[in-house]
């Protein structure tokens, strides 16, 4: 979604309350609403007028070093002949050889929401030459695993003007609701006062080298930067949220908070985790919305079979004693299941990942190059760097909790 489009959806929402405002009517809720949408209105203008004024540089250098029209983004064409591009990677490369070209001048950067060593092309050598020649030009990466964890939480952004996040921490909802007589006395719930945390916004970055030859040349530079140095980012992100540390340049970890955690027992793994449910029920109020569990502890459970030799979660061509049809994955419990190696074999996670946490971040997956760095303007050489800031917001940590498994079946 564009900037201009998250401004439309914003003013929208402020025009349903234009009737009770003209009215003298609203709740100090709505007016806290309000005003938080127009901050966020006033921050989109901000980002627009900031994002219009580096268009209209770029189009000014792009004027005094070509005549051809230069494109301002990852819009399309003019003419309407060519796709806005659907990675970081082709963005980059997009913009590079329109913008620049051949002169890399004093640097580049493009924003799109670790090797040491330098990986060099000539004209026939170079370990990357056969792909100057028209032979197989699909390069082949490693295995890459589905990040999901960030997907779980809810969506922030910071401020231009901020880097930190301070907010209340709540504990565990005390007291219950019950039925009085009338005029008896009412029971009370309530979270005890909070303490207050901050967390600070942490940066994960990266960056690689390339030849000039290799930008004007490969194409193969677009899934270069999308398919392994985008995804090294992101892989990191995702272990920072679950367990980092909180330390130097840590991110603070959920798995480092005040989660609830459930220990082994005698019971089954999927018992223990449906317990969960009223875990964090009791603790808060919620309801779970998101389960983490490693490959290995979920194919345990996946294959777990009653007394009569039939799988709890249905055969290989049935579901349950041939009632239905078989599910690849199937969630436990009826709740979002993310299988992943994110967490490691023996713990899983179930938390109401919306109502509990949030991601936050300033800005997107950003990527910068330059030659001026070391001797790399002599060399024919640019060095690409990618990063991205965020930080975890958790204000409920007892609507997760962390679960021992063990054993896979009854």
């Amino acid at each position: 979604m564009s900037l201009l489009e998250k401004r439309a959806e914003l003013m929208a929402k402020l025009k349903e309350f234009q009737p009770a405002l003209k009215a003298g009517n609203v709740s100090d809720e709505d007016a806290a609403t309000v005003q938080s949408l127009l901050d966020q209105v006033n921050e989109l203008d901000k980002q627009i007028a900031e994002a219009k004024k580096q268009a209209d540089m770029v189009a000014k250098i792009g004027a005094l070093a070509s005549s051809e029209p230069t494109p301002t983004g990852n819009d399309t064409g003019d003419q309407g002949d060519e796709q806005p591009a659907k990675s970081a990677g082709e963005l980059f490369v997009k913009s590079f050889r329109k913008n620049v070209g051949s002169k890399l001048k004093a640097g580049y950067a493009v924003e799109f929401k670790a090797a040491n060593d330098t990986q060099l092309v000539g004209d026939s050598t170079g370990a990357f030459a056969p792909y100057t020649v028209q032979t197989d030009q699909q390069a082949v990466f490693p295995y890459q695993r589905p990040l999901v964890v960030a997907d779980l939480f809810s969506q922030g952004t910071m401020g231009a003007s901020t880097n930190a996040v301070k907010y209340p921490v709540f504990g565990v909802l005390e007291g219950s609701a019950g039925t009085v007589a009338e005029g008896g006395l009412k029971p009370q719930l309530h979270f005890p006062d909070p303490t207050w945390k901050t967390d600070d916004l942490k940066e994960v970055a990266g960056w690689f080298a390339v030849s000039d030859n290799m930008l004007d040349d490969l194409d193969w530079l677009r899934s270069e930067i999308t398919d392994f140095a985008a995804y090294n980012i992101q892989l990191l992100e995702e272990t920072q949220l679950l367990s980092g540390d909180g330390a130097d340049n840590n991110i603070d970890g959920l798995f480092n908070r005040e989660i609830q955690t459930l220990a082994k027992g005698t019971d089954s793994d999927a018992d223990r985790i449906f317990k969960c449910r009223k875990l964090i029920a009791t603790a808060t109020g919620f309801q779970p919305d998101g389960i983490v569990i490693n490959p290995t502890d979920y194919e345990a459970i996946r294959l777990s079979k009653d007394a009569n030799g039939q799988y709890f979660g249905g055969g290989f061509f049935t579901g349950q004693y041939d009632q239905g049809g078989i599910m690849q994955d199937p969630p436990l419990w009826g709740v979002k299941t993310v299988v992943t190696e994110a967490i490691a074999p023996g713990t899983a996670l179930v938390g109401a990942f919306k109502a509990g946490g949030k991601v936050l971040r300033k800005g997107g997956l950003r990527v910068e190059s330059t030659n001026a760095h070391a001797d790399y303007f002599i060399n024919d050489k640019v060095a690409i760097r990618l990063k991205e800031r965020l930080t975890l917001q958790v204000k409920y940590p007892k609507a997760f909790v962390k679960v021992e498994l063990g054993k896979a079946g009854k």
